[in-house]
């Protein structure tokens, strides 16, 4: 694929506002030539990244219906970020319009909704990537291939830790179950329950959790153990009201070797049999989200995040959420959809 990609952003808040930016920067290959998002204020920040590039601001569509009447024609992929619970009607939609979708995290609140977006990328032909960093990155792709190909010998135990001030965000759309789906762990932590399972590479068998609200409906805390069904050991911890703060761990021990990153694959280090430190492996750098899917569009690499990705993570958000509601029972991940 050739030429300028002509993309529309459904939702214009905070994070949409970083894709444009980025995309912005980026003439040669993409043009954004519409928002859609309801709100007015919201559309008006928008428009006024486009300014310092001396760009005129796309047209304003308030809702999906509008943008899908009034501008398919010109769009050749979505850019879809929103809150999550508005993401498998909006994906549907988009993919059933005949055109590429990228959704931010999570891909859907549901394994079911998961499943119904398979169906329909598979239907329609269309693509759609889940923009996960990690799963994305050159660096968690290293590590998957590196735990493939043996140099870790065999993978036992898997530890992941994420923080953030996350409950700063008390009183937005992110902690009202019917429209995030989760707290912190469903929503920062997202990233790191995706990257743990992309460096696991398979299913997982069984799981217990524990959440804590901190006052909100919501978790802002969260302790998982878990098992995959060839028996690696699995522990996530994550706290949502800290320091002012983001940022996450995630070491990988095998009988050869211990891997360390992050759970968005911004680092990569290892340590083998015989050294005594961890080492950081040399990988290319991330293209970032946007530049990948393009490069994923254009068949120029491989979909390392496809929707069977945001199935797997759905799975085991289900799983997690069961056995929290259950002060911690251990739940089967195949049982509990």
């Amino acid at each position: 694929m050739s030429g300028i990609t002509n993309v529309a952003f459904i939702g214009g808040g905070f994070w949409a506002r970083h894709h444009m930016r980025l995309i912005l920067q980026q003439p040669q290959t993409s043009r954004i030539v519409a928002i859609c998002e309801p709100e007015e204020a919201v559309y008006d920040q928008a428009a006024a990244e486009f300014a310092p590039f001396g760009v005129l601001p796309p047209p304003h569509y308030p809702d999906l219906d509008a943008l899908l009447n009034g501008a398919s024609d010109r769009i050749d992929a979505v850019f879809i970020v929103t809150p999550h619970a508005h993401h498998h009607e909006q994906v549907k939609r988009c993919l059933e319009a005949g055109l590429d979708v990228i959704v931010e995290k999570p891909m859907v609140i549901t394994a079911q909704q998961a499943a119904s977006l398979i169906e329909t990328r598979d239907r329609t032909g269309r693509l759609l990537v889940v923009a996960f960093q990690g799963s994305l990155s050159p660096q968690i792709r290293e590590a998957v291939r590196m735990i493939h190909a043996g140099s870790l010998g065999q993978v036992l135990n898997v530890s992941g830790v994420v923080w953030q001030d996350w409950k700063r965000h008390a009183g937005s759309w992110r902690t009202v179950p019917a429209l995030s789906g989760g707290g912190f762990l469903f929503d920062t932590g997202a990233h790191m329950l995706n990257t743990v399972a992309d460096l696991v590479s398979e299913d997982f068998a069984e799981v217990a959790a524990w959440f804590d609200h901190r006052g909100l409906e919501v978790e802002v805390l969260g302790a998982i153990i878990a098992r995959t069904k060839s028996g690696i050991l699995v522990t996530i911890n994550a706290c949502g009201d800290t320091i002012p703060s983001c940022a996450s761990d995630i070491r990988v021990f095998g009988t050869q070797g211990i891997l360390r990153t992050g759970m968005w694959g911004e680092t990569l280090e290892f340590q083998r049999a015989g050294r005594s430190r961890l080492q950081k492996v040399k990988v290319a750098p991330s293209l970032g989200v946007w530049e990948q899917f393009l490069k994923i569009r254009a068949g120029e690499i491989t979909n390392s995040s496809p929707p069977e990705i945001g199935l797997r993570m759905a799975r085991l958000w289900d799983a997690v959420r069961a056995s929290a509601a259950r002060d911690g029972a251990r739940i089967s991940v195949e049982n509990a959809h």
